[in-house]
């Protein structure tokens, strides 16, 4: 019993240095990606160095993805000129012909790719369940990952951070 304190305050003060270490450790780096647009165009990650960029895997055939895209819309015509992009990446089993009209009908701005053999879901550690975002740095380093719908709150306050 006259060892519970400072066995605990051992415990309290390793369980500090330990989150402080993991605050401190380099974020991982975004796979260098080349991905290439519905309208054939290559858009290579590197390339974007210097502006926020969201990578979205998503499918036509996903409830969530639906939903959250307005919000990417807005999101991306509210933030573009100040440095964020997004790349929505539709997934390897979405029928291009799906991708191309979801993406006509709904007008989105944003450029779309398809991951036609699933190179980019597993280059980014192996997506395979939808909506999966990844928000990768200036500097190319991932700062945050999502599985499942975007916060939009969230997402702004972290564009309003990065690209201040």
């Amino acid at each position: 019993m006259k060892y519970a304190k400072p066995l605990l305050i051992a415990v309290a003060a390793f369980a500090l240095v330990g989150a402080l270490v993991y605050a401190m450790m380099d974020k991982p780096g975004a796979p260098a990606a080349t991905f290439t647009t519905l309208e054939g165009k290559p858009i290579a990650l590197d390339d974007l160095r210097g502006k926020v960029v969201l990578v979205n895997f998503w499918a036509t055939s996903c409830p969530g993805c639906i939903k959250e895209m307005p919000g990417m819309v807005e999101t991306y015509n509210q933030y573009k000129d100040r440095g964020f992009e997004i790349i929505a990446v539709a997934m390897s089993y979405d029928p291009p012909n799906y991708v191309a009209n979801f993406v006509e009908t709904r007008q989105l701005p944003f450029p779309v790719a398809l991951d036609v053999d699933g190179g980019h879901a597993r280059a980014f550690g192996n997506v395979q369940l939808t909506p999966t975002s990844f928000i990768i740095g200036k500097d190319g380093r991932i700062l945050e990952q999502k599985l499942g719908e975007l916060d939009f709150v969230k997402l702004k306050a972290l564009l309003d951070r990065e690209l201040s």
